[in-house]
């Protein structure tokens, strides 16, 4: 079974104009423009991926006007009407759906959601862009997914689809208390109280290519979301971003993150740019990476962070 790699990420923004100048005059990424059922598109080369922007409501995107990450297209090698086996992958992925017009031309097949966990995903074949990174962004780092059963995701992705697992891991915030006991005779003694879980997350990282997805599960259901709107993040602010968008939209795509090799550096670029900023310097993530984010607005509705990592 041929085991596909991310060929590009579907985004839909309400500024396109503001995200090609971050992406492209700012971050530095070659843009092609390609050919699509409704006319033309900037696609973005980021390392062996690339990433294309569409306007609320274009037929690509199904007409969708929410602004975010619509979908991914996964190179399956020779992908024709005559020929949609896609190396074993179509029967594993349990789709009837009928070819639609592919980025660039040829044809893309979409997969059931139901054998994606939710995840909107379109078998491709190569794209035809100017590919490679910048100065600043080597590649996409990972697609952070909204996930409801991690288990369930790598059954679907690594099971049916092929995807290697990368590694899985569980991140949480813990808070520590600490009582003292002051005596004008016996002195002060200090008692430490066992660790309490605050906030966490489960993730799994499987390999689509040179990049990652990255399926993001809610650690402890019964936390309340604590989100403090365009503050520096945490680990329980991010469970609670996580939490919030499952209950709005379901499971499904949820960020893009580009690898940087400085990250201060390039969070500082975009914030002098006029992007507005979540984060303004990297803070501790998964895989002993250091993370920052950009606020949505900056990319029309697009989620995005940084990642600096070995």
């Amino acid at each position: 079974m041929t085991k596909p790699k991310l060929s590009y990420v579907a985004l839909i923004s309400r500024d396109i104009p503001a995200a090609s100048h971050l992406l492209g005059d700012v971050l530095g990424l070659p843009v092609t423009t390609c050919p699509t059922e409704d006319g033309t598109v900037s696609v973005f080369g980021v390392g062996e991926a690339a990433l294309a922007l569409f306007a609320p409501g274009d037929r690509f995107v199904d007409g969708e006007t929410r602004t975010g990450l619509h979908h991914i297209g996964l190179d399956a090698g020779n992908l024709d009407a005559g020929n949609l086996d896609a190396g074993g992958l179509m029967p594993a992925a349990a789709t009837s759906d009928a070819p639609r017009f592919g980025l660039g031309g040829g044809i893309r097949q979409a997969l059931s959601t139901a054998a994606t966990v939710g995840v909107r995903v379109f078998l491709t074949g190569p794209l035809d862009i100017a590919r490679g990174g910048s100065s600043r962004i080597e590649r996409i780092d990972h697609l952070g997914i909204a996930s409801t059963d991690n288990q369930t995701a790598i059954a679907a992705f690594s099971g049916r689809l092929g995807l290697p697992v990368e590694s899985q891991q569980t991140d949480v915030e813990v808070e520590t208390a600490i009582e003292s006991f002051t005596s004008d005779k016996y002195g002060i003694v200090y008692h430490t109280r066992p660790p309490r879980v605050v906030g966490g997350l489960r993730v799994a990282f499987l390999t689509a290519g040179d990049c990652e997805l990255e399926f993001l599960q809610n650690f402890d259901a019964s936390h309340g979301a604590d989100l403090r709107h365009g503050a520096a993040g945490n680990t329980r602010q991010d469970q609670g971003a996580i939490t919030k968008f499952i209950a709005a939209h379901g499971a499904g795509l949820h960020h893009v993150a580009l690898k940087t090799s400085d990250i201060d550096a390039t969070l500082g670029v975009l914030g002098r740019s006029g992007a507005r900023m979540i984060d303004t310097a990297g803070r501790p993530g998964s895989r002993r990476a250091r993370i920052g984010f950009i606020h949505p607005g900056s990319f029309g509705g697009v989620l995005f962070h940084l990642v600096q990592r070995d």
